[in-house]
């Protein structure tokens, strides 16, 4: 399997750079690729045990990536950056149902093409963005569309943040708005994916409208909210769990674990923090 990689001057400066650069786009210089995973800051969390049979589990492939499945057999990936410097080393999905992506970033559309083409899995995303990234099978959506995936029913949402798609002269193209979503499973929980964002007043209405239980919170900062936004988004939403992600890929992505801990105890939280190790599934309850 050929990996996407990226040229990095410096990584803080590579990343802005880059960040709407598509992932095939431009050769990587591997040994910058390395740095980054070892300079990145990192945790060691507790080993996950065996998921259940029928239970609704999640992968985590490092960064935004994921990869969800259901007790009604969806297999669903999100921001499908596999090979991103701290994917682990397995084969990546055969079979999807649906590919979720939350802006355009090279980031977080990484390997869609690819998977969707491979796979036939049905690329959902925003409507700018699926015509720029040109899967076969594609259901453009926007903020407040609602799709379902066998047991899943799909919304999109919100986010704030920026989004442009591939690297050339003129500059990145208009990928459509950034968005998060959110994924009712039939008999399981009710997940909300936040894709890149700071935290923002209208994550209440999100809790509303949708009563997420689960919330997967970019907390590296720089370029999303850090842990204490985070924390602050915890509150607004209302779930009991917050999953970690997009930190330690990158020296800037600084975020831990820990902190977001530190800043839900300071907040006056109650959510509690599931911390992912990359290619272990886990129950999602």
């Amino acid at each position: 399997m050929t990996k996407l990689k990226f040229p990095f001057v410096t990584l803080s400066m590579a990343i802005f750079l880059a960040g709407a650069a598509h992932a095939a786009d431009k050769p990587a210089d591997a040994a910058a690729v390395k740095t980054a995973t070892k300079t990145a800051t990192k945790t060691t969390p507790a080993k996950a045990a065996t998921p259940a049979a029928g239970a609704t589990t999640a992968t985590w492939w490092g960064h935004a990536a994921w990869v969800i499945t259901t007790p009604g057999g969806a297999t669903i990936a999100i921001d499908p950056w596999l090979d991103n410097p701290n994917a682990p080393k397995i084969e990546h999905p055969k079979t999807l149902d649906a590919i979720l992506v939350t802006h355009g970033h090279f980031d977080h559309v990484g390997n869609a093409a690819e998977l969707a083409k491979k796979t036939g899995a049905k690329l959902i995303t925003s409507y700018e963005l699926a015509s720029l990234i040109g899967a076969p099978n594609s259901e453009p959506m926007n903020i407040g569309g609602t799709t379902t995936v066998k047991d899943a029913t799909i919304h999109v949402v919100e986010a704030l943040h920026s989004g442009g798609f591939g690297q050339d002269k003129s500059g990145p193209k208009y990928s459509g708005p950034a968005v998060g979503f959110v994924i009712e499973v039939g008999k399981g929980p009710i997940l909300y994916h936040a894709g890149d964002t700071d935290v923002f007043t209208g994550m209440s209405l999100i809790a509303e409208r949708y009563h997420p239980t689960i919330a997967m919170l970019p907390i590296g900062g720089h370029f999303t909210m850090d842990a204490v936004g985070a924390a602050f988004a915890a509150k607004l939403l209302k779930v009991k769990t917050v999953i970690p992600m997009h930190y330690g890929t990158f020296p800037a992505l600084s975020g831990t674990p820990a902190q977001l801990r530190e800043a839900l105890k300071k907040a006056h939280s109650t959510a509690k923090v599931d911390e992912f190790v990359p290619g272990e599934p886990q129950t999602l309850k």
